[in-house]
């Protein structure tokens, strides 16, 4: 796989996630193990995991054997890119660390700030690779 189509997958994977967290939300479950869409909450935490898990030096390694240009501009979103990608792995780790997950918390996890800004970096790196 390309480095290309391995951050491609991993923006897919996220946005992916993201939607079921929206739709979990609106459920109102108050426990992931009652609910019929737990398992698929379980496996939407997982890739989303993977997915911002290494996401900085994928990005780095792309950048440099692309030789992207101008290399100080891709030096600093990358920069932003991996502290988004920390701060949103922690929360994606936290919630996910839980033996009970309610729709609220997952309410909470979409309102996050990190998983928010993460996703606007993918967003904006999926227009700038096209």
């Amino acid at each position: 796989m390309s480095l290309r189509e391995d951050i491609a997958g991993r923006v897919e994977a996220l946005e992916e996630a993201y939607e079921f967290f929206l739709a979990y939300a609106a459920q109102g479950v108050a426990d992931h193990r009652a609910s019929k869409s737990g398992g698929q909450l379980r496996d939407s935490l997982d890739r989303a995991t993977e997915a911002v898990d290494g996401i900085g030096a994928c990005l780095r390694a792309l950048v440099k054997s692309q030789a992207l240009e101008p290399v100080d501009g891709w030096g600093d979103f990358v920069d932003v890119v991996e502290r988004d990608a920390a701060a949103c792995h922690a929360a994606l780790r936290l919630v996910a660390a839980q033996p009970a997950v309610s729709s609220q918390l997952v309410d909470n996890l979409n309102a996050n700030i990190h998983l928010r800004a993460l996703l606007t970096d993918f967003f904006l790196l999926d227009e700038l690779l096209r």
